[in-house]
């Protein structure tokens, strides 16, 4: 069983990354702007003091402004050696994977447990909550640091919004999504 869910994965990460791969940059552009806005719609609504963001790579949703448009007080996350995320604050950088990193002092693994709200990418998302990352486990893990009641909200853009991703029981759910046709929307929780 096991094996059939990570082939399942694996099999749907390919497929995902492969169109996100396709898709043309004045498409992810416009699709950046969407996002940005029902980003600031959040934050109105949620009013965080501290928002725990992400820097998108590559095709990711949300473009390179997204970490200017969380907020006042942001952090984001620096990946270590062993794939768990630090956190940290400042100008972005380029860290030494080729990623860029916050150049402030690094805040440790549990500084995602200050956040007032979470910001976290993803391949897919479910209507359930359920959510497909690269497979690192980079997140899952930060994620079980999140205050109870804190919103996590993935990223995705609008066909990577499904009725179901394969969800082993160390997968973290979110509990709200972006996209960029249907803005902020909540999630129901996962019924195991």
């Amino acid at each position: 069983m096991l094996g059939t869910m990570l082939a399942e994965k694996t099999a749907l990460r390919t497929t995902l990354l492969s169109v996100r791969r396709a898709t043309p940059a004045t498409a992810r552009s416009f699709t950046a702007e969407r996002i940005l806005a029902a980003v600031a719609e959040l934050l109105v609504t949620v009013r965080p003091g501290t928002v725990a963001g992400y820097v998108p790579v590559g095709s990711e949703p949300g473009g390179p402004e997204l970490p200017n448009a969380l907020g006042t007080r942001v952090l984001l996350p620096v990946l270590l050696d062993d794939m768990d995320l630090d956190w940290a604050g400042g100008e972005l950088v380029p860290g030494p994977r080729g990623l860029l990193e916050p150049s402030g002092p690094r805040l440790g693994v549990d500084a995602i447990g200050t956040a007032d709200l979470v910001i976290v990418p993803a391949l897919a998302v479910d209507r359930a909550g359920g959510r497909l990352g690269k497979g690192g486990g980079s997140y899952d893990r930060a994620l079980a640091r999140v205050r109870p009641g804190v919103p996590v909200v993935a990223i995705v853009y609008d066909d990577e919004l499904l009725s179901r991703v394969p969800a082993e029981p160390h997968d973290r759910p979110v509990t709200g999504v972006i996209t960029p046709s249907g803005g902020f929307e909540c999630l129901l929780p996962h019924v195991d």
